[in-house]
């Protein structure tokens, strides 16, 4: 609302074209100033009349400033008058023919375009159909308005996936940094592994090498005795025997008795096994590191697909169990489930014999199987799906969810053996604590398997490892 209290649209409908004219060019204002007497004049007007005089061309009373500040609401009036003035004018302009100079008051069906009454009777309309301007008008209109219609859902759909867009860029990100993390994690842990481990190898070495040089020292300081003593021995004799001759042989008997009564030493010898061991510590050491490690990793046959899993399952950060938890944001995707509670294993299988298996535990309700290619990329339909099911307590064979035969199954089962056999065309289920077989679908495959969970409780189900081993081929 403006200070008067009116709005700015009730203020362009209530002035005129004399009210919007500047007092000395007398024509709509241009850049228009305001003095401190409140009238108001083009700036250049203004300007001019400042350079023969210095008050105001109204009242002419209070003197003009050098540079007066701008009236912006009476520039912005000024502006949206003339805009509106060209609008009718133009309006005025294209209502007209422009053949004739008359009204545009028909509209010929023929030529799609408005006419007026002279083009009517002229010979380039003879025998065409018309209709008033605003019958057409509606008619059209109306037309016009269902031809719209596709084209807003269309806008609807792009919008849509343009959301999708969004929020997949965001998860995107959100996918990543997760996976670095755990990444990160992971190898964390190994390198705490290698690091024990060398630290543990080195600590051995030089337990060694103490050890050993400990027994070289021994050996020295009785080496170092014993020659100090033979040493001794031989100076003392070849003094004597160095001694005058009556002196010698007065000493004779006693230089011989202490030398026969030390008989001579054997050869002094480095033990065996006094070198440190470098086989032992270096040969096959990035192998029986590896064998070791096998204690701190591990190897799942099957590893789920997160882009697959339903919003509300909940897979475990080894991509290895599912359960089913609170809804959360995730971006549409092509193979993502939306109605079912399942989710697919990330790698499918085409040819070969494949086996896995998976624990159920006490779940109540559940569904383990496989599902087709063709079927994947259509997800809300599951044609192509094989699986056994529990649910009220009823175990069925699922390859036709409108006839889906009851499983005779004795004992309640925790876990779940599936095995493929492509090219056998059979797809096999067994219960692996018992050895016990459940059901075997037989079927020609044509397209890539994947596995398929599927889970609507709390209680999760979890492809269990297999055992790592190690081969060593001897030649």
């Amino acid at each position: 609302m403006s200070a008067g209290g009116k709005s700015y649209r009730e203020k362009m409908a209530s002035v005129s074209e004399e009210d919007l004219s500047c007092p000395i060019c007398q024509d709509i204002f241009k850049d228009p100033v305001v003095l401190s007497c409140s009238h108001s004049f083009c700036r250049d007007c203004l300007q001019s009349w400042w350079r023969e005089k210095k008050q105001c061309p109204v009242c002419k009373e209070r003197p003009i400033m050098s540079d007066p500040p701008r009236n912006l609401v009476l520039k912005n009036l000024c502006e949206s008058f003339v805009l509106k003035r060209d609008q009718r004018a133009s309006a005025e302009s294209e209502s007209l023919c422009s053949l004739h100079g008359e009204k545009l008051k028909l509209f010929c069906l023929d030529h799609q375009q408005p006419v007026c009454l002279v083009c009517r009777d002229s010979k380039t309309h003879n025998s065409h159909r018309f209709r008033p301007i605003d019958e057409a008008a509606q008619d059209l209109k109306e037309e016009l308005q269902k031809s719209l219609k596709p084209l807003k859902e269309k806008l609807r759909v792009f919008e849509q996936v343009k959301e999708n867009c969004d929020q997949t860029a965001k998860h995107i990100k959100s996918q990543a940094r997760h996976t670095e993390s755990q990444i990160k994690e992971l190898f964390k842990k190994l390198h705490w592994f290698l690091q024990e481990e060398e630290e543990a190898r080195i600590s051995a070495l030089r337990e060694e090498e103490e050890q050993k040089s400990k027994m070289m020292k021994k050996k020295t300081k009785a080496l170092n005795r014993d020659i100090e003593a033979l040493s001794e021995m031989i100076r003392t004799t070849e003094e004597e025997l160095r001694a005058e001759d009556v002196s010698f042989l007065q000493n004779y008997k006693a230089a011989v008795k202490r030398v026969q009564q030390r008989p001579l030493l054997e050869d002094p010898q480095l033990d065996s096994g006094a070198l440190i061991d470098e086989a032992k510590h270096l040969g096959n050491l990035s192998y029986n590191i590896w064998n070791k490690m096998k204690e701190t990793v591990s190897y799942t046959p099957v590893v789920l697909d997160p882009n697959s899993a339903h919003p509300e399952l909940l897979l475990s950060a080894d991509l290895t169990g599912v359960r089913r938890g609170r809804m959360q944001a995730r971006p549409g995707s092509p193979q993502r489930f939306e109605s079912f509670l399942a989710v697919l294993g990330s790698e499918g299988f085409d040819s070969g014999t494949h086996s896995w298996d998976v624990e159920v535990g006490d779940s109540p309700v559940w569904a383990v199987g496989m599902l087709a290619d063709a079927a994947r990329r259509n997800v809300e339909t599951l044609p192509g799906l094989f699986r056994i099911v529990l649910c009220d307590g009823e175990y069925t064979a699922d390859s036709d969810p409108d006839r889906p035969p009851a499983l005779h199954v004795k004992k309640k089962l925790r876990r779940i053996r599936v095995q493929l056999d492509w090219n056998g065309r059979k797809l096999s289920f067994s219960d692996p604590d018992t050895d016990t077989h459940i059901h075997t679908f037989t079927h020609t495959f044509t397209d890539r398997m994947f596995p398929y969970f599927n889970t609507v409780t709390s209680h999760p189900l979890t492809i269990l490892q297999n055992p790592l081993s190690v081969t060593v081929n001897q030649p």
